[in-house]
């Protein structure tokens, strides 16, 4: 056997361990790159329930039992390559998918990097930080009107880090749609990014404990915005209007948060948008699955009072009728879940497929006589259904990569 070449086996073969490659285009099957490493069961099942008989063994044949039949196909002839698609509508939208995808687990290794690098390198953290910020405000006003779309970092939940990021992101969204000026944003973009650095120094056992928190362990966490002001406070180098979103970023205008009990006229306009947007992923991220929906509805029901009207007016703008990451009904009976905002709200960027699971793809609903009808539940989701669609994944969000 050529010692680099891949060789084709059934799916029915397919185990942990073994990085393949589909023969497929890229608007025929659910992953953001076509080259898998399996590491989880329900890539598997995923790949299985794709209309394909075999796949492509790019590395870890070896795994693989003397018996089950392989062909070896030549690397330069496989047929598969990703860049041959023809340029297309829909394949401009997986671009723009997978590039802010790209741009996004960029950061979240850049944040990494920042974090490890605040106790031993504090300059250094800072001339990062700063680097980073100025990457986002570059994504954010590629285009003039700026849309969300969904990413992930491939992990259960999400981190301090890449939940700072997708805060950042709602909050320089807001922030835009509001003109505010470039030296607001660049604060609001830090204190974002490192609002819950605190978090770091509450122990493990409390800060990823599923069930309800005790008293004493709530009254910990509470801590964390004082823990990461310390933290930054420190160095002397960071802009006193980055620490005030550090240390009250849980405060709300009727003086009901923490640490302070500040009202809203003690509170500036870009900790109050920087306490909006994560009081929003918070609410997702505290429910046993993800839904902005469920977020939205918690703001409206549970916030009157807590947060400026107008700003989530904003945020709702923003987010837009149906933010990415939400499961939907379509016109046409198919199922899915919401990748990118556009500029027609109704008619979003989805994954679809059908109600069992099948035909699955990306759907362009601005270039089809279809739209969504209504917004459902994972409940009502089959098993097959909710893997294709990978309908119980955490949500997060970065600037989608239009092209100009």
């Amino acid at each position: 056997m050529a010692k680099n070449n891949p060789i084709s086996i059934p799916v029915s073969e397919l185990r942990l361990g073994l990085t393949v490659k589909l023969p497929l285009s890229w608007t025929e099957h659910p992953f953001l790159i076509n080259r898998i490493e399996l590491k989880e069961q329900a890539q598997i099942e995923m790949i299985r329930g794709l209309k394909v008989q075999h796949v492509l063994v790019l590395a870890g044949a070896e795994l693989l039992d003397e018996d089950v039949p392989k062909e070896e196909v030549p690397i330069e002839d496989d047929g598969f390559d990703e860049d041959m698609p023809e340029r297309d509508v829909k394949r401009e939208a997986r671009v723009a998918i997978r590039k802010s995808q790209k741009r996004f687990l960029d950061c979240v290794n850049d944040s990494r990097s920042l974090v490890g690098k605040l106790g031993s390198d504090p300059e250094g953290a800072y001339r990062l930080s700063a680097t980073l910020v100025e990457q986002m405000l570059e994504h954010l006003f590629e285009q003039e009107a700026a849309y969300l779309a969904l990413v992930s970092a491939g992990e259960q939940g999400a981190s301090v880090t890449q939940h700072g990021i997708s805060v950042a992101v709602l909050s320089l969204m807001i922030a835009k749609s509001m003109d505010m000026p470039k030296k607001d944003m660049r604060d609001i973009a830090l204190g974002a990014l490192l609002h819950d650095i605190g978090k770091l120094r509450v122990p493990d056992n409390i800060r990823r404990k599923r069930g309800p928190l005790t008293t004493q362990e709530i009254n910990f966490m509470n801590q964390h915005p004082n823990y990461g002001h310390e933290m930054l406070s420190r160095s002397g180098l960071f802009p006193e209007e980055v620490l005030h979103i550090i240390r009250h970023h849980h405060e709300f205008i009727d003086g009901t948060g923490f640490p302070g009990g500040l009202n809203g006229k003690k509170i500036p306009r870009t900790t109050q948008i920087v306490t909006l947007a994560n009081d929003f992923e918070d609410q997702m991220t505290s429910h046993s699955i993800a839904s902005p929906q469920v977020a939205l509805g918690y703001l409206f029901k549970h916030r009157v009072g807590k947060h400026d009207e107008a700003l989530i007016a904003t945020l709702v703008k923003v987010l837009g009728i149906y933010p990415p990451g939400t499961l939907v009904h379509l016109t046409d009976g198919s199922l899915g879940k919401v990748m990118m905002t556009t500029r027609e709200v109704k008619q979003p960027q989805v994954w679809a497929c059908s109600a069992a699971g099948g035909d699955p793809g990306l759907r362009i609903l601005m270039n089809e006589d279809v739209s969504i009808d209504r917004v459902i539940k994972i409940e009502e989701l089959s098993e097959a259904a909710i893997r294709v669609l990978q309908a119980d994944a955490p949500i997060s969000y970065y600037f989608a990569a239009l092209e100009a």
